[in-house]
């Protein structure tokens, strides 16, 4: 079974970076391009895993997290901050609104598969 990760990401070029290391990992995609938006394919596609950009347009990273882990369907859902904020405090503010993990760009592409591997164990082990 492919798993399927939401990405919720604004800026064309990170969705591109995203895209191609995932889709050439085996993952099915699906993008946002706000956080409203993310919410709303969270709830109707019950991705796997999603990604989260914390700076979005119509509501920010933290406030879609907040709605994707109220739902009761979702609460389970892994969500990784990939994001550019890395002050200090930005990581707990993250897993405060219901961050499962945290990524700061720019990120290796090594370091982002190997979080995704910490929340999708493989279907073989």
């Amino acid at each position: 079974m492919t798993r399927r990760i939401l990405i919720v990401e604004d800026q064309e070029d990170n969705r591109a970076i995203l895209r191609d290391l995932l889709s050439s990992a085996g993952y099915e995609l699906i993008e946002a391009t706000n956080g409203q938006e993310g919410v709303e394919l969270a709830q109707q596609k019950r991705p796997d895993l999603i990604l989260m950009d914390i700076n979005l347009p119509v509501i920010d990273g933290y406030e879609a997290t907040r709605r994707i882990k109220g739902d009761a369907a979702l609460i389970a859902t892994p969500v990784i901050a990939v994001t550019s904020y890395a002050l200090s405090g930005d990581q707990a503010k993250a897993r405060r609104a219901g961050c499962d993990g945290y990524v700061t760009k720019p990120f290796s592409p090594r370091q982002l598969l190997a979080k995704l591997r910490e929340y999708l164990p493989s279907e073989d082990g």
